[in-house]
């Protein structure tokens, strides 16, 4: 009973809860990536996942562009745990669905992209499909989920795999529309700190931090479980973008963070058998 009111409350904040996806049929359906991919193994663990979004979302904030389209053409200040919803929804269909409703949703997103545009506070037009601005927006997010999946679950991944994973997930941005997408370790490092110089942290992002901050959570069971993930995403973030935030963790707190979200994520691991990994899996035969 325990384990599925967690799980209940874990696939409430999941893209999951928008329904519209069945991801246990066509069976044999490899998706976009398949089971054996690195991908699937890094997607496949929700606490991880859910760090590594709320790390991504800070680091692609500091873009003022990205910031500027997220600020003028989303709901995220009156609706936070729906766009949690809609981007686990996109990360997992894309990773874990069908192939056809993988590409379905890709299409649905490249059209709503072509109407997300605008001037950002500094003056500079931006436009959600501009292919610079979907690699720095994939790069955060990629780079935001091997960090905490190196974190919080598996920290002897491979350079190896890891540089797999760039490669493997980069298809995904190239769909969109993006272009020279860095795809390994080195080239992503050496992206990031060629893009510093681009990021701006101002009232509105910091308005974000709040925001997350503070963000609802489905039920009172949940709120300090979310509370600490959330915790957890942030002080996943570079040295130098916490910085840039104005964000900073004493010794003592990084460790008691680290230490409460392994145990937690733990509980979660134990809780949840119907994610969207264990669906993609019993499509696939894997998995009973």
């Amino acid at each position: 009973m325990l384990r599925k009111r967690i799980e209940r409350q874990v696939l409430s904040i999941s893209g999951l809860a928008l329904g519209g996806i069945d991801f246990e049929k066509p069976a044999g359906d490899p998706g976009l990536f398949g089971p054996d991919s690195i991908t699937w193994r890094i997607h496949g663990d929700f606490s991880s996942m859910l760090c590594g979004g709320v790390s991504a979302l800070l680091l692609q904030m500091l873009h003022p562009l990205a910031l500027a389209g997220v600020w003028d053409h989303s709901s995220f200040r009156e609706d936070m745990l729906g766009r949690l919803r809609r981007t686990s929804q996109f990360i997992s269909a894309t990773t874990f669905a069908p192939v056809n409703d993988a590409n379905a949703l890709i299409e649905k997103v490249k059209s709503i992209h072509l109407r997300v545009t605008g001037t950002d506070a500094y003056g500079t037009p931006y436009a959600a499909s501009d292919p610079d601005l979907l690699v720095w927006v994939h790069v955060a997010e990629a780079y935001s989920f091997l960090q905490s999946h190196l974190r919080y679950r598996n920290p002897s991944l491979s350079l190896s795999d890891q540089n797999r994973y760039y490669q493997e997930f980069a298809r995904v941005a190239e769909s969109l529309g993006a272009v020279n997408v860095p795809a390994s370790v080195a080239a992503v490092e050496d992206y990031l700190q060629a893009m510093r110089s681009q990021l701006r942290c101002d009232e509105r992002t910091r308005e974000v931090v709040r925001l997350l901050q503070n963000a609802p959570a489905p039920s009172r069971l949940a709120k300090p479980v979310g509370s600490l993930m959330i915790s957890a995403g942030i002080e996943l973030l570079p040295d130098w973008a916490a910085a840039q935030l104005g964000i900073s963790f004493s010794a003592p707190k990084r460790r008691r963070i680290r230490f409460a979200t392994r145990r937690i994520a733990a509980v979660l691991r134990w809780a949840v058998r119907n994610g969207s990994w264990h669906r993609a899996m019993r499509r696939m035969g894997r998995l009973n």
